[in-house]
C-alpha cells in the first residue's frame, strides 16, 4: 500500500512540476487514434479512397497492413484484389500480374475469377511491343484471355476479352508476317513461305488475308522459278 501511495504521490508531484514550469504533459495514452482507422472495414476504406486519389503506393500499403493484420477477416479478401488493382492502375504490371496470380491460387472458387483472368491477360498485353520486338507477352496475353472464355463463356469479361483476343492474334500475325517479308526480300523464299503459312493458319480474319494470300502466291511462284533455275544449272 505504501508503494502505491508513494507512486500516486510521484505522479502529482510530476503534473504540478510540468504544469508550472509551462510544459505541456505527454503520456503514452493521451494519444488520440481514430479507431475506425485500426478496424479491417477502416484500413480497407482508407485505402479505397487512397487508391480513387491515385495514390496506388499508399493504397497498396494500407491493404498490404490490412492482409497481414486481419488476415481471416472478409475484408482481407477484398485487400487482396486491392492490391493487385492497384499495381495495376499505376502500370506496374509485373507486380499486378504477380498479385492477380496469388489471388487466383489462394481462391480458385472465387466469384471474381473471370475479372482476375481477364486483368492478368491485360498486364501481358499491356506489355505487348511493336511487331519488331519480342511479342511473348501477347503471346501470353492471348493464352490468359483464350483461357478465359474457355472457362466463364457467359461472362462479360469474356466478351471484353474477345476483343483483345483479335488484338493479340493480329499483333502475332502481323509479326510473323513481317518476319516473313524479311525472308521475302533477301530471296529466302522457304523460309518466307513458312512464315506466311503460319499466319494463314493461325491467325484468319484479323485483317490480314488479303496480303498473306498475294504473298504466298508470289513466294510460290518465286520459289518454283528459283527451284526450276537450279534444277536447270546442274544438268
Amino acid at each position: 500500500m505504501r508503494t502505491v501511495r508513494n507512486k500516486r504521490i510521484l505522479l502529482i508531484l510530476l503534473t504540478a512540476v510540468l504544469l508550472f514550469s509551462g510544459c505541456k504533459i505527454w503520456l503514452p495514452w493521451t494519444k488520440k487514434v481514430d479507431m475506425t482507422r485500426a478496424t479491417p472495414e477502416g484500413l480497407y476504406q482508407q485505402g479505397v479512397e487512397y487508391y480513387q486519389d491515385g495514390s496506388y503506393k499508399k493504397a497498396v500499403d494500407l491493404f498490404q497492413r490490412l492482409k497481414e493484420e486481419y488476415p481471416l477477416s472478409k475484408y482481407a479478401i477484398m485487400g487482396e484484389m486491392g492490391i493487385a488493382d492497384s499495381y495495376f492502375s499505376g502500370k506496374q504490371y509485373v507486380e499486378a500480374e504477380l498479385a492477380y496470380s496469388e489471388f487466383l491460387d489462394l481462391h480458385p472458387t472465387n466469384e471474381n475469377l473471370p475479372y482476375v483472368l481477364y486483368q492478368i491477360g491485360m498486364c501481358h498485353f499491356n506489355q505487348s511491343t511493336t511487331i519488331d520486338r519480342d511479342q511473348s507477352e501477347a503471346l501470353k496475353a492471348l493464352k490468359e484471355l483464350e483461357r478465359l472464355v474457355a472457362r466463364f463463356p457467359s461472362s462479360k469479361f469474356a466478351f471484353l476479352a474477345e476483343k483483345v483476343i483479335r488484338e493479340c492474334k493480329k499483333t502475332l500475325g502481323e509479326q510473323e508476317f513481317y518476319v516473313g517479308q524479311f525472308y521475302f526480300n533477301i530471296k529466302e523464299y522457304r523460309a518466307a513461305l513458312q512464315r506466311f503459312e503460319k499466319v494463314a493458319r493461325e491467325y484468319p480474319n484479323v485483317g490480314l488475308d488479303y496480303k498473306v494470300s498475294y504473298f504466298l502466291i508470289e513466294t510460290k511462284r518465286r520459289l518454283a522459278e528459283a527451284e526450276a533455275k537450279s534444277t536447270a544449272e546442274k544438268k
